[in-house]
């Protein structure tokens, strides 16, 4: 019983962070403004903004309160030993019995809070620009590939105690470490499902993001634009691809917001980030977290009472899935923060590049567009700021190109 008591209060301590998270996000909301970023909104803009952030913040909220309710509901009453017990008795079953119920059960208590994001405060923001269809679909796809990849990471799990027993954690580590570059090496291949991309036709902006890159010694692939403003009116883009050859891809929506000089700063950005090899660094800062994520694997295999206490009759594969996410919404939190203390400061550097390419100016006119049409958040509190920023707040980066320009012209 003190098993069981132990994993439902640390499921409550994870489950309570990220609704402490949009605690302190509501305070942000009621902060002054920083002079350098008050032309960010107009009045009635920043109203507006108010509006958009309290309420995604209440659904952010009930969404938390809700998501953790019902993990604590499955866990008071057993719902997963149930469940699995309506299958064979086989390590298969037992995987896909109870990740199945898991992937379900969130889908659907998540799927009203996405519909009322999406289809109802997005829409009203003048953001949202899916359909029914689209939402629909897009809810389908995210399922199947939600269940495939947790049903790939429970049987990982299954396959490699039953194979390595208490050398799992060094060597699900590096398979953990290979699986999240696999998945950033497919990310561009999974982009394209649902989305259509072409290439950006020539001219200024495509020559300049050409010589910015092949000045470095970069080769582009091609530069592509992607049909986002199907789903959104935010801005975005990012490379894709590993070694010297990039390709580059824009949203519809970030071209047509932009001037050339601005998209060319963005991406002077990204170049920094780029040189500085920023990208392998947090991925080998990443391996820490990933070796913190092995040890929680591997108490959650190798602890029979764990699962008896469940109602399994001795370790369930499925159910230490279910354990290791419990253990890693406590241990994330911790190693994120050290993550995002770097990224800000790589943020800093790579804004610094930006300035060193002759893109000062547009830098700061780009941020604060960025910041316009994604309605971001201007006077974020400090502890928000340490405890999930993984860049830092406006106001901040453009005081610092402010003082690169001037560095740079003195």
């Amino acid at each position: 019983m003190k098993e069981k008591m132990l994993v439902i209060i640390l499921a409550l301590i994870g489950g309570f962070f990220p609704i402490l998270l949009n605690l302190f996000k509501r305070k942000s909301a009621k902060n002054p403004i920083p002079e350098n970023v008050g032309d960010v909104y107009d009045d009635e803009t920043y109203t507006k903004w108010r509006s958009y952030q309290a309420e995604h913040s209440r659904l952010d909220l009930l969404s938390g309160i809700a998501s953790l309710a019902v993990v604590l509901v499955l866990l008071f009453t057993n719902a997963f030993s149930a469940f699995a017990s309506l299958f064979p008795d086989k390590l298969v079953w037992q995987v896909l019995s109870v990740i199945l119920l898991d992937t379900l059960v969130s889908t659907v208590v998540g799927l009203f809070f996405d519909y009322y994001s999406t289809m109802v405060i997005e829409q009203k923001y003048g953001f949202n620009k899916s359909t029914i269809k689209t939402f629909v679909v897009d809810k389908i796809r995210g399922l199947i590939v939600s269940l495939a990849l947790n049903l790939f990471l429970g049987f990982l799990i299954a396959l490699l105690h039953s194979w390595l027993e208490d050398y799992i954690i060094i060597l699900l580590t590096v398979v953990l470490f290979l699986f999240s570059l696999l998945m950033s090496f497919l990310y561009p291949v999974l982009s394209r499902i649902g989305n259509k991309f072409t290439s950006l036709e020539e001219g200024e902006l495509r020559t300049n993001l050409m010589n910015l890159l092949t000045s470095h010694g970069y080769k582009v692939g091609d530069i592509k634009v992607m049909d986002a403003s199907r789903r959104t009116t935010k801005l975005n883009a990012y490379f894709s691809g590993f070694g010297s050859t990039k390709t580059i891809v824009l949203y519809d929506n970030l071209v047509n917001a932009m001037t050339p000089d601005e998209i060319c700063a963005v991406f002077a950005h990204e170049l920094g980030h780029g040189l500085h090899k920023d990208v392998m660094k947090m991925q080998i800062m990443n391996i820490g977290n990933l070796l913190l994520m092995a040890v929680a694997v591997w108490i959650s295999v190798r602890e029979g009472s764990l699962h008896t206490a469940f109602g399994f009759s001795d370790v369930n594969y499925g159910f230490a899935y279910i354990l290791t996410g419990i253990f890693i919404s406590l241990i994330q939190p911790l190693t994120s923060m050290i993550i995002n203390a770097y990224s800000r400061k790589a943020e800093y550097r790579a804004d610094k590049q930006a300035v060193s390419e002759g893109y000062g100016e547009a830098m700061i006119v780009a941020l604060k567009k960025l910041a316009r049409e994604n309605f971001a958040e201007l006077a974020p509190t400090r502890i928000s700021v340490l405890l999930e920023y993984s860049h830092p707040p406006l106001s901040d980066r453009i005081a610092a190109v402010e003082r690169q320009i001037s560095n740079k012209e003195g």
